[in-house]
């Protein structure tokens, strides 16, 4: 019989599929995390992340605003650029 739960398993796989793509650990654990182990949303979260990242917005300013609009891309755009 195996010791370790199911759940933890495939949050492995998950961090493991997110970080293949090149996310860093800590974001992707953070991630995972912030949207209780939904690897689909912390996903979307990271790639938005990077893609403000990208445009110059602030990190912390980021996650904030991503997380008050629900990853929703243009509500967060929106929200960056009135900052």
């Amino acid at each position: 019989p195996s010791c370790v739960p199911l759940q933890f398993l495939s949050y492995l796989g998950a961090c493991d599929r997110l970080l293949k793509q090149g996310y860093e650990e800590g974001q992707v654990e953070e991630a995972m995390e912030m949207f209780q182990y939904s690897e689909k949303k912390a996903a979307e979260f990271l790639r938005l992340l990077a893609q403000f990242n990208d445009m110059g917005f602030q990190q912390n300013e980021i996650k904030e605003v991503l997380l008050l609009c629900g990853n929703q891309r243009e509500r967060a755009l929106e929200e960056l650029v009135m900052k």
